[in-house]
């Protein structure tokens, strides 16, 4: 078990760090007291007694009945599903409810951490309408394969430079597929002529991209994307659309 990442992975549903340490102790060794659990993890016992009153609040521990006070750790998948449930509903409420958000033309914003590009890539590619224009590595198509196959499902016209063919035959078969030479960690993505996210990916915290909506930035990277086709053709690396 690699405890590093089940512990973030907790974090991510809503414990603290702390929180996930000692969820972890009862979860691999049952029914618990405080003073047991500051044993084992060598936490002091009034953080211990603080963190499971935060993990009963949380759902993610019982209080046992008995003589003595124990506690439990909630079965992980029932948690994680709870816990979704939870956000479903809060989502739902809030899409109904939040303010109007004032509209603007969007500029350009730099999007930092590989993280948080990730997601706004993804996120693009679902909002897709019409068309998808990326440029990428192969290692990056791949990663991306669901979403660009969801977006090929419906019907969203996807053009693809990169410098591998894909491993998913219909994908392959059923977008514009150009090989190139390597991409290497740049990205270039254009959504619906609309909006484009440019930059490296490396995996890195370090990792920007530039994102924006501004037309003539748009046409003129399309024109860039349109060269590089060009040249591919030149070169032979078109594949049959």
């Amino acid at each position: 078990m690699e405890e590093n990442r089940v512990l973030s992975g907790l974090v991510m549903f809503g414990l603290t760090r702390q929180e996930a340490n000692i969820y972890l102790c009862l979860y691999q060794n049952g029914e618990l007291t405080g003073y047991e659990v500051a044993k084992q993890t060598g936490i002091s016992r009034s953080n211990v007694y603080s963190a499971l009153a935060g993990l009963t609040d949380k759902g993610a521990a019982y209080l046992a009945q008995g003589a003595s006070s124990k506690y439990v750790a909630v079965p992980i998948e029932e948690f994680c599903k709870n816990k979704i449930r939870y956000l479903k509903q809060e989502q739902e409420y809030l899409l109904k409810n939040i303010p109007a958000m004032k509209e603007q033309e969007i500029g350009y914003i730099t999007i930092e951490g590989y993280k948080n590009i990730w997601d706004k890539i993804i996120n693009m590619i679902r909002s897709a309408d019409k068309r998808i224009y990326i440029s990428a590595s192969y290692q990056t198509i791949e990663k991306l394969m669901k979403e660009l196959q969801d977006a090929v499902n419906r019907e969203i016209k996807l053009v693809i430079l990169s410098d591998q063919t894909p491993k998913n035959e219909d994908l392959f078969h059923e977008s514009t597929y150009y090989q190139c030479e390597n991409r290497g960690t740049n990205l270039r993505l254009i959504i619906d002529s609309a909006y484009a996210l440019t930059g490296e990916i490396t995996g890195s915290r370090d990792d920007t991209c530039l994102y924006t909506g501004q037309k003539n930035f748009i046409n003129v990277f399309k024109d860039t994307l349109r060269n590089e086709i060009k040249l591919t053709q030149l070169q032979g690396g078109e594949r049959n659309e």
